[in-house]
């Protein structure tokens, strides 16, 4: 359930000639139920990786497959999660989540069964009658994540969830989701320009280099996180004091300060 695979990939805009070579030879394996969040310079195609798990993008080469199956558009195994909330303004949060049960022609019953328990699982059951505009921003992402987890998708792709939000409500949401991710896992491809939001996410952090875009090294964090028990601790500020934290927040920082050009960070 919910492996992704990047073989040989790369990402040619515009001509294969003479146009802008985004990614260049991309290999990543996500493994099932796995946590990875992707850092890199800005325009060095992390995004497109995503848009191309989601079948948005097609590779110009090499193939982008999940569970084996190559990907040549959208399906309903996937779910994405933009950065901006994407909600219907003139829909309550209960009809927000409801849109993609209705696509896919569920019972009424089922339905109503689904939204009860994403309703519960986001903490938006008081919520449920509101519509967008009269919550904040971490609330509205929050219907966000809801209306992705109730499709029952394998594979929850999020691009930058958390970068229009302010600082503390992000940490709450960074927070929400790491107790999301342990209750119910998925497997989970995340983009973030922040560091320390992908050291405290992820299984595995992959480090891209400026564009051309491509892997250059991955750290595993879940051994880490496991040895030296970071989930004792309640808030994101107290891990980030653990010296196992600092260090690899560090070594991130290193590895992308050296891919500093013309592109920024």
């Amino acid at each position: 359930m919910g492996s992704i695979r990047f073989d040989k990939v790369d990402k040619v805009f515009g001509p294969k000639t003479g146009g802008m070579k985004v990614l260049e030879g991309i290999d990543l394996v996500i493994g099932e139920k796995e946590f990875v969040a992707i850092v890199g310079p800005s325009g060095c195609g992390k995004t497109t990786c995503l848009r191309m798990v989601a079948g948005f993008e097609a590779p110009s080469a090499g193939s982008v497959s999940v569970n084996g199956r190559e990907i040549t558009s959208p399906g309903p195994d996937r779910a994405v999660v933009f950065q901006q909330f994407a909600l219907f303004p003139w829909k309550t949060v209960r009809e927000n989540i409801d849109l993609g049960l209705r696509n896919k022609r569920l019972p009424r019953s089922e339905r109503s069964d689904r939204i009860a328990g994403a309703l519960k699982l986001m903490n938006l059951e008081s919520h449920a009658e509101a519509f967008p505009h009269q919550l904040s921003g971490g609330m509205q992402q929050r219907v966000a994540i809801a209306r992705a987890y109730v499709l029952d998708p394998e594979v929850l792709l999020m691009d930058e969830p958390f970068g229009a939000l302010d600082a503390q409500t992000r940490v709450v949401m960074q927070e929400e989701l790491v107790r999301l991710a342990r209750r119910n896992p998925r497997t989970v491809l995340f983009i973030t320009h922040a560091v320390e939001e992908a050291v405290y996410l992820a299984d595995r952090v992959a480090i891209m280099t400026r564009r051309p875009g491509r892997i250059k090294e991955v750290l595993d964090v879940k051994p880490v996180r496991l040895a030296e028990n970071w989930d004792r601790l309640a808030r994101i500020e107290d891990v980030m004091d653990l010296e196992s934290f600092v260090h690899l927040r560090t070594q991130i920082w290193r590895s992308l300060r050296e891919e500093k050009g013309p592109h920024g960070v």
